[in-house]
C-alpha cells in the first residue's frame, strides 16, 4: 500500500519535474491580436526585420490577401525579395554566408510559432518574450544577448525601435544551498531610448507575433468557423435522432 502511494506521488510530480528541468526565463503571455490591422502591421514588420535573414518557404506573398491586402499593396509595400506575388517568401542570403556570419543558418519561420510551443507556454508566448528580452552584451560576436536564449547567435534586429536595455540583477542566497549566492533577474534598465516607447514596442512585437502565429496556419480562421458549423450540425442531428428514437419506441413500451 505504501509503495502504491509513493508511486502516485512521484507520478503527480512528473509534470512539475519536466517544467523545472526546462528551466529558462519565464515566458510572458502574448496579447491576443488577430484583427486585420494587427496582422498587416505584423506582416510589414516581418518583411522588414525578419525576411532579410530568415525564410518562410511554406508561405507565398499572395496568401497575404487573406489578411486584407491587395496584390498592388503587396507589390508596393512588401515585395522586396521577389518579383511576383505568387512567389515564396525566401531570403536572398546564402546559407553558407549565414553560417559564416552568425555561426548557424537562421531557421525557416514558416511554422516557428507552432514549433516553439512547450509546457512553459505557447509558441506565441515564447516568441513574444524572446523578441522583447534582447540586451547589449559586448562579449558576444553580434554585441547582443537574450534572456530566453542565452548566447543567442541572432542580433537584436529591432534595437532601433526598442532602444538599448540592460538586465538588472540582484544577488540572493541559493534556496538549495545557503553557502552559495545566485543572481536573479529584477527588471530592465533603459540604457538608450529607441524610436518607440516601451508600450508601443510591446504592441508592435505583439503584432509581429500575431502574424507569425497566423502564418503558421493561415487557414485557422476558416478551420474554426467550419468547426463551429459542424458542431451545430451534429447537435441538431443528435436532437433529431433522439426524438426519432423516442417516437419509434413509444408504442412498444
Amino acid at each position: 500500500m505504501n509503495f502504491t502511494k509513493k508511486l502516485f506521488a512521484v507520478l503527480a510530480l512528473v509534470p512539475g519535474l519536466v517544467f523545472a528541468s526546462e528551466g529558462g526565463f519565464p515566458l510572458d503571455r502574448a496579447p491576443e491580436r488577430s484583427d486585420m490591422a494587427s496582422l498587416q502591421n505584423g506582416a510589414k514588420l516581418f518583411v522588414n526585420y525578419c525576411l532579410n535573414c530568415h525564410s518562410a518557404s511554406a508561405m507565398r506573398y499572395n496568401r497575404l490577401r487573406d489578411i486584407g491586402l491587395s496584390d498592388e499593396q503587396i507589390k508596393s509595400n512588401l515585395l522586396f525579395s521577389a518579383d511576383k506575388v505568387g512567389e515564396l517568401m525566401t531570403t536572398a542570403m546564402r546559407p553558407a554566408d549565414a553560417k559564416a556570419w552568425f555561426g548557424a543558418v537562421p531557421p525557416d519561420l514558416s511554422v516557428i510559432a507552432r514549433a516553439k510551443s512547450s509546457p512553459a507556454g505557447s509558441g506565441a508566448d515564447y516568441l513574444y518574450t524572446y523578441l522583447r528580452t534582447f540586451y547589449k552584451d559586448d562579449t558576444r560576436p553580434t554585441g547582443w544577448n537574450n534572456m530566453v536564449v542565452p548566447n543567442v547567435a541572432m542580433p537584436h534586429v529591432m534595437w532601433q525601435l526598442q532602444g538599448v536595455r540592460a538586465p538588472k540583477m540582484v544577488e540572493e542566497t541559493d534556496p538549495h544551498d545557503a553557502s552559495k549566492k545566485i543572481h536573479k533577474f529584477a527588471g530592465w534598465e533603459q540604457v538608450a531610448p529607441g524610436s518607440m516607447s516601451a508600450t508601443d514596442f510591446d504592441t508592435a512585437t505583439a503584432d509581429l507575433v500575431a502574424y507569425l502565429s497566423w502564418m503558421a496556419e493561415p487557414a485557422q480562421g476558416t478551420r474554426k468557423k467550419l468547426g463551429a458549423i459542424v458542431l451545430i450540425f451534429l447537435s441538431v442531428f443528435a436532437f433529431l435522432a433522439w426524438r426519432l428514437n423516442a417516437s419509434y419506441w413509444k408504442d412498444l413500451k
